[in-house]
Order: C-alpha cells, then sequence, then structure tokens
C-alpha cells in the first residue's frame, strides 16, 4: 500500500527539498533545484522510479519521529526487538553542491540496517551507471552525477540496479551517509563533514526561527509554518514555490494533477504580509524583489506564475512512464495555467507593493513606474472575462473576485498618491475606475434575493475567493452584503465543517472532470471572515479544527478528504501554511474594528 501523502516530512536546503517518508525512505527529490528533474520519483511512481531507504532491516513504519526543535532537522525513530535505533535526515545550505545527510544512530541493544539506493534520473526514466571509486559509489547518467559514500565505511553491493548497503549498529555507535550531486562534466565538489553540517543546520534553523516575533497560544504551529516558507524558498533569488512536488492528487484516482514548483503571484500579498507580521522583513524584501525583476515588461505580458528566478516559459508535458500516485494520472510537469488571464494577480501585486510600502520595506526606484503602468493595463481591461483565481481550464467569465482585485489596484494606487505627494499618476482617472468597477460587482456580482455575491456575474454558484472581500477593504465587515456572503459560503460550500473553492458540477465550470478535497488555505479564509464579522469563537474553533489536519510533524497539503480523513493535492502547500500563520496573528486581535 503506498504510504499517505501524510506520512511524509520535509527537508531541504533552501534550494530544493525532499520528502522523507515513515518508513525512512526519500520517495521525492529534483536536484538542483526544485524544478529540476528528480531523482527519487518513487512518489509518483514505484520504487523502481527511485528511492532510498534507509531503515532497520525487515521494519515498517518507524515507532515516531520529530523535527529537532525549531529546525527542519526530521529525526526517525525505530523500536525494535534486539534495539533501538535512529536516523537524522538534513540536507545542510549548500556551499556549491546539494547533499543528503542521513546520520544513523544506536540508541540502545544493537540493531541490523538495510539501505536501498535506486538513482533515477530524468523522473524516474534514466538508469545510471554505477561504479565504485575511491570507496565511494558514483552514478552518472547525462548531465547527472551523483556519489554515495558513508563514515566510516559500510559493506555495499550492487543488486537489480540498486545499491545495498547492510551494517549494524550498537549504542552510541554512528554512521553516517551523505549522498552528492553536481554536474557530471564537473569534478566532484567538496567533502562535507556530516556531523559538523549537523550542527550548522541547527544553529542556522534554530537562529532564523528565534526571529519570530509571534507571541501567542500557537508558536509552535506558527513558527513550523514559517519554516515550510523559508524551506520552500528558493535562497538564490528570493522565490517561494506554492509547493515542492509535482502531480500529487486533489482527487485520488482523478485527473486534477498538477506541477507547483513554481512562484504564483496570487501568494504574494498573503506571503508579504506572513512574512513581515512574523518580524521577517529581510525574507520579505527578498521575495517583493524577485516580484519586481518578475513582473517586470510590458503589463500586457504579465504571467499568473514564473519560474525560481522568473523564467516565463513553463510549458507543460505529461509523463506517460510514471503511473502517478495510487494511479492518478497522468503526471503532469510544468504548468499551462501559465498562459492566463488573471486579471486578479494586477491587484494582488498592487496589494504586495502596498504591504511593502506598509510593513516598512525601503522604496524601490522604478517600483511605481511599474505600478503605474499596471493601472493602464487594469484602465484598459479591467471589464474583459478571465480564468479567474483558480485557473479554471474552462471558458473565461466574469469572476467577481477578478473585478474585486481590478478594485484593490485601483484603490492601492490611490492610497500610495495620498500617502506620498511626491508620486506622479492620473489619480482622478484611478479613482474614476475604482468607483465604478465597485458599483458594477454590488449590481452585477451580488445575488440580493440570496443575499450573496456569487462565482461570477449572473451565476447562481459561490466562491470562495469572495470570503476575502472585508479583507480587501473592498466593503466593511458588518455590510449585510459581507455577512451574508460568509454565511451563504458557510452553508453550501462547507463539506464536514470545511471550505471548498468552489461547487463542482462535473465539469461545467472547470472544465475537468471529478472531484476535489477542501481548500485548506480557503478554510482559513473563513475563520478570517468569521473574526471580521464578529464571531471570534467560532473562528477560534475552526482555527483549532484546521490545526488538527496537520501531520505529525505539522505539515499541511493543499486540500483535505473529510470523507477519507486524509490530506490530498501538492505537499506540503506554501499556501495553507501561509493562512494558518495570517490567522494565528489575526486572533491576537479577536475584536476588530469594523
Amino acid at each position: 500500500m503506498a504510504p499517505l501523502i501524510e506520512d511524509y516530512a520535509l527537508i531541504g536546503d533552501l534550494q530544493t527539498a525532499a520528502l522523507v517518508g515513515r518508513d525512512g525512505s526519500i520517495d521525492w527529490l529534483c536536484l538542483p533545484r526544485f524544478d529540476s528533474p528528480s531523482c527519487f520519483a518513487a512518489l509518483v511512481g514505484d520504487q523502481d522510479n527511485g528511492h532510498w531507504r534507509l531503515a532497520p532491516d525487515g521494519a515498517g513504519d518507524c515507532t515516531r519521529r520529530s523535527y529537532l526543535k525549531d529546525s527542519l532537522v526530521l529525526e526517525t525513530v525505530w523500536e525494535t526487538d534486539s534495539g533501538t535505533v535512529k536516523v537524522i535526515d538534513f540536507m545542510p545550505q549548500r556551499d556549491t553542491a546539494p547533499d543528503v545527510v542521513r546520520i544513523v544512530e544506536g540508541v540502545s541493544g544493537s540493531v541490523d540496517m538495510l539501505g536501498v539506493l535506486r538513482l533515477r534520473f530524468d523522473y524516474g526514466n534514466v538508469i545510471p551507471w554505477v561504479r565504485r571509486t575511491d570507496g565511494h559509489r558514483v552514478a552518472v547518467a547525462g548531465p547527472d552525477s551523483v556519489w554515495l559514500r558513508s563514515e566510516p565505511p559500510v559493506r555495499t553491493y550492487g543488486r537489480g540496479f540498486s545499491t545495498r548497503s547492510e551494517f549494524t549498529v550498537s549504542a552510541g555507535e554512528q554512521v553516517a551517509f551523505v549522498l552528492t550531486w553536481h554536474p557530471s562534466h564537473q569534478k566532484r565538489p567538496r567533502l562535507v563533514d556530516p556531523h559538523e553540517s549537523l550542527r550548522h543546520s541547527l544553529e542556522d534553523w534554530r537562529t532564523w526561527a528565534a526571529r519570530c516575533t509571534y507571541d501567542g497560544p500557537h508558536r509552535e504551529a506558527v513558527v513550523r509554518s514559517l519554516i515550510v516558507l523559508k524551506a520552500l524558498t528558493y535562497a538564490p533569488t528570493g522565490g517561494i514555490v506554492a509547493a515542492p512536488t509535482t502531480s500529487l492528487p486533489e482527487e485520488i484516482g482523478g485527473v486534477r494533477n498538477w506541477d507547483y514548483r513554481y512562484c504564483w503571484l496570487r501568494d504574494s500579498t498573503l506571503t508579504l504580509g506572513a512574512l513581515l507580521a512574523a518580524g521577517y522583513v529581510d525574507e520579505a524584501g527578498a521575495w517583493r524583489d524577485w516580484l519586481l525583476r518578475a513582473v517586470a515588461g510590458d503589463p500586457a505580458d504579465l504571467q499568473i506564475m514564473y519560474g525560481l528566478a522568473g523564467e516565463r516559459r513553463l510549458p507543460e508535458v505529461e509523463l506517460p512512464w510514471l503511473g502517478g500516485y495510487e494511479r492518478s494520472a497522468p503526471v503532469r510537469v510544468g504548468n499551462s495555467a501559465v498562459t492566463q488571464l488573471q486579471l486578479d494577480v494586477y491587484g494582488e501585486v498592487m496589494d504586495s507593493f502596498h504591504v511593502a510600502r506598509e510593513g516598512g520595506l525601503g522604496p524601490k526606484p522604478h517600483a511605481w513606474r511599474l505600478q503605474r503602468c499596471l493601472m493602464e493595463f487594469i484602465k484598459d481591461h479591467w471589464r474583459e472575462p478571465d480564468e479567474g483565481i483558480w485557473e479554471i481550464r474552462g471558458p473565461r467569465r466574469h469572476f467577481v473576485h477578478s473585478k474585486v482585485m481590478a478594485w484593490v489596484a485601483a484603490d492601492r494606487a490611490i492610497r500610495a498618491m495620498e500617502g506620498d505627494s511626491r508620486l506622479e499618476g492620473d489619480i482622478d482617472s484611478w479613482r474614476a475606475i475604482r468607483e465604478e468597477v465597485h458599483q458594477e460587482v454590488c449590481e452585477r456580482g451580488y445575488d440580493a434575493a440570496r443575499g450573496t455575491f456569487t462565482q461570477y456575474y449572473g451565476s447562481r454558484e459561490l466562491d470562495a475567493a469572495t470570503l476575502l472581500i472585508p479583507r480587501v477593504g473592498f466593503l466593511p465587515p458588518d455590510d449585510p452584503r459581507v455577512v451574508g456572503t460568509v454565511d451563504a459560503v458557510r452553508q453550501e460550500l462547507t463539506h464536514g465543517g470545511l471550505v471548498r473553492r468552489y461547487t463542482l458540477d462535473g465539469g461545467h465550470i472547470d472544465g475537468l472532470p471529478g472531484q476535489e478535497g477542501v481548500f485548506v488555505v480557503c478554510s482559513f479564509w473563513l475563520a478570517d471572515a468569521l473574526r471580521l464579522t464578529g464571531r471570534t469563537k467560532e473562528a477560534r474553533e475552526l482555527f483549532e479544527r484546521l490545526l488538527s489536519l496537520r501531520n505529525d510533524v505539522g505539515l499541511l497539503s493543499e486540500e483535505y478528504d473529510t470523507v477519507a480523513l486524509r490530506q490530498l493535492g501538492n505537499f506540503p502547500q506554501a499556501f495553507s501554511h501561509i493562512g494558518l500563520v495570517g490567522t494565528a496573528f489575526a486572533l491576537l486581535d479577536p475584536d476588530p474594528a469594523p
């Protein structure tokens, strides 16, 4: 039986990440970047597509596991009949090359250990040539080269296109493995000391976590979520990937399987807000600067997502040799939604610059010129239909959330000019746009008979994104239309007390067959909306429920199955953890002014 999505834990080095199962198997790792082809792809295929298991010989899942306090260093413990052993997994922040370090330590008794390494480059498609050199195992295929060594050396041998390691550890003994990648045309990089790397990694993570300014009842959950966000940051550029995985399904056995190893503009405002609220000004600044570089150019060419360094071409292809997680095919790399028109991203970008200003980030000389260009695009195009925040693969529509975010774009531009007399712009035109958008949304996007905003003009369907209306300031929280929308979403979009993005009706809305789970971040949005509308007790109850969805090491995926009681979608999901941080901070102010 395949591991559940929540059976995995995350390790990473701020440029890529790996997923480690409760059975001690690393089933997903892309090298050298988040968006590179994987060398372990068992997560979306099977073990023949690559994995690295290190566990007691004959053992199954671990007895327990946890992250070492305030770090991304994972400790997995097995208690066996002959003794107890732990494996410490981490990826040190790299100097030149990425390393995966696994340290086996005997706790009590004596335990026979077995390691099985199957390297499969190009998403599980290429079996490398493996040789022994200076006591190391070296795997080479095309552009990729991986070195495996142990300290002290242990017995290794080849079997079935895999490298196996057999050894015994007794109480107090340690055996360390280091797996290092580098381009095959270059020399082997400098060897790292696994034990020194462990000390440095713990020190780095704990120093970073100690900067968190949250002082409330959920500090452990907030710090863990912030560590996840840091781990999903591509350090060379400051870009934050939506998730480190591709094609983990929104429905088991279904086709809603997407590649999330890119940076979405829709996440920008909430990401900045979470980082600034928690005191991480440098990280917020790096994300703001990534955003500026990525969106530079003709506003008509603004994309909804970009690569780690701002790359624009992310062609979507299917990998037929991979069967998919629990046979959920196809497995996709790249994302064709990159070509969609989503008018909301203009509002999200403008709001991000507003949040940056309010949060004290220093101005950038060319940022205002860019914002003026974005407003010219909004002026000419806000009346058009689009694909909306949820990347609908169906016909374009006049989505209410997209129009609200066009209002946000105009509002933030106006507020910038009102706050800084040195800025130049057509403020009168922007005020007219703000008023016109507001009037149209209230007339065409609101169902007066039901007392709720709808998903798009003239529809009866609802959309969880309308929960953001009071948060962005489009209407005050005590407006009856806001309260009615919150109540309608609770009545029509909740399942098991949690929120779906929108109504699924056989593909009529989004052009896709099948169903999906409840969307975790939308449930955080509901908690925020309940608090804003004066229902703080219910908001706290929902927040506690959402905390209970985290796996044993505090991680959240994109969605949750309220029937099977399991996580769904790409994992761990930045948007979900951003929602957790935002709601935790919001609940520190339980009685916001209307």
